[in-house]
């Protein structure tokens, strides 16, 4: 008969380490822990083909930073952006005309319960809608560059184009 070992081994406590992540290694956990915002490098480098002045641009991405579920469009008041921006509310009121005129976002009015005007509700369809219609544009322009990029590489390994260059 084989007897049982009842001895217990306690396993050290040690915690997994997580490797962090690049926006982590950049900023820092604790400002990361903070939360951040995800803006597509595409709206970034759009910012010039939709004509977005540095205070629209701005609008959108505090915009964006407060649209953290894609079932609730954001709803920050004016006062908040412009505090945020170190702007005034009538030139936070002012872009936000622009954007709306030129499509790019649209206002929901809401009220409170007694009838008073409470914050919008930022719808950004038009927005997301333009910068889609701009990817075709961006991926033929990052094809030519890789085409670019590869005929340099390709150039400089050719082993002719290393013969001609020793002999000048």
């Amino acid at each position: 008969m084989i007897e049982a070992d009842n001895t217990v081994v306690e396993f050290p406590n040690v915690k997994p380490t997580r490797k962090l992540s690049s926006t982590e290694e950049i900023w820092g956990k604790a400002v990361i822990g903070h939360g951040y915002a995800g803006i597509p490098s595409m709206l970034i480098r759009s910012q010039g083909r939709l004509n977005l002045s540095p205070m629209q641009f701005n609008i959108i991405i505090q915009l964006s930073e407060y649209w953290f579920d894609p079932s609730r469009p954001p709803l920050p008041t004016k006062q908040d952006i412009a505090n945020r921006m170190g702007a005034s509310v009538k030139a936070i009121q002012l872009n936000i005309a622009t954007l709306q005129k030129a499509g790019l976002i649209r206002r929901e009015f809401r009220r409170t319960a007694v009838g008073d005007y409470d914050s919008n509700i930022y719808h950004l369809d038009g927005l997301i809608a333009k910068v889609r219609a701009l990817e075709p544009d961006f991926a033929r322009e990052k094809a030519a560059r890789r085409a670019a990029r590869q005929a340099r590489e390709d150039a400089q390994l050719s082993p002719l184009r290393r013969r001609s260059k020793a002999k000048d």
